[in-house]
Order: structure tokens, then C-alpha cells, then sequence
């Protein structure tokens, strides 16, 4: 039967530098401006590349505040503020006040901005499938399964340091 022990031990510290690297190189080719644009003209939409990140990032975690997406990208308050309204205008975002707090102003996906996002999602689907084409199916299982676990954990951890 596998070890369930927790991992304390030395094998860990060359992992996690092996694990960095890979987040890195993993990071570095997702943040590519290139990559957006690639992504844009795989789904055959018009949307300016500095848009395409707040307008998925909105459909997946709005309502969300400008101050809330702006940490989130890890752009300045401002110039989001100034592109979440540049999507307002495009008709893919609507913004609205914040039941619990009226001097918040969140932004929520469209039903135009929704397609949009759809139109991405199957672009993206298709990329990865070409991607993952080689790989065994258990591979890409446990994969997900360890990135969201990951992911989770990451959360946590953010959640509970002191800022």
C-alpha cells in the first residue's frame, strides 16, 4: 500500500525548484502578448488584446469589482478601470452597483460578452487538444487534478497570510 505521510523530507527542496521552473516557463508563455493575439484569431473574434484577459476574466469570476480585477491581472486600478469601460462601450460588460456595498461598482459579462467568451473557450479547447494530443488520457487526469489541487491549496494559503 502507497506512503501517505506527508512530505517532509529532502526529495522536496529539488522538486519544488523543478515545480518553479516549470510555473515559470508555464507563466511566461501565458502572459505572451502573442498568445492572446494567437487565441484572438483562433477564435475569430475583433477584441483588443489588452481587453481579452479583464473580458474572460469577468465572465469567470464576476460580478467583480475594477479594484478586485485590476490586483487580479496585476495591472494598475486605473488602467483597468479604463478598459473594463472600453468593454462597457463594446456592449460585452455591464456594470452595476454591488448589493451589499453601493459605492462598489462591479462588472458583469453580457450576453454578447458571453459569446465572446464561448468563441474563446473553444479556441482554447482546441489548442490544448493539440496540445495534449500525445498524452495518455490518465496523464492529463491527473494533471487536472493536481492543478486544481494546487490551485486550491495556493488559494488557501494567500487567504490565510497576513497582508
Amino acid at each position: 500500500m502507497p506512503s501517505r505521510k506527508k512530505v517532509h523530507n529532502t526529495h522536496i527542496s529539488g522538486q519544488l525548484r523543478v515545480l518553479h521552473g516549470a510555473l515559470i516557463d508555464i507563466a511566461t508563455v501565458i502572459n505572451r502578448p502573442q498568445r492572446d493575439e494567437a487565441m484572438i484569431r483562433e477564435a475569430g473574434i475583433k477584441l483588443d488584446r489588452a481587453l481579452f484577459p479583464l473580458l474572460v476574466l469577468i465572465e469567470r469570476r464576476g460580478p467583480i469589482g475594477v479594484v478586485e480585477l485590476a490586483d487580479r491581472v496585476g495591472r494598475d486600478y486605473t488602467t483597468v478601470s479604463r478598459q473594463v469601460a472600453k468593454l462597457d462601450e463594446l456592449g460585452l460588460i455591464d456594470r452595476r452597483e454591488n448589493p451589499s456595498d453601493k459605492r462598489v461598482r462591479e462588472a458583469v459579462v453580457t450576453v454578447t460578452g458571453k459569446a465572446m467568451t464561448d468563441r474563446i473557450d473553444a479556441a482554447r479547447e482546441r489548442i490544448f487538444r493539440s496540445i495534449f494530443g500525445s498524452w495518455e488520457e490518465r496523464d492529463i487526469d491527473d494533471l487536472v487534478r493536481l492543478m486544481r489541487k494546487f490551485a486550491d491549496t495556493i488559494k488557501e494559503e494567500a487567504a490565510e497570510a497576513p497582508e
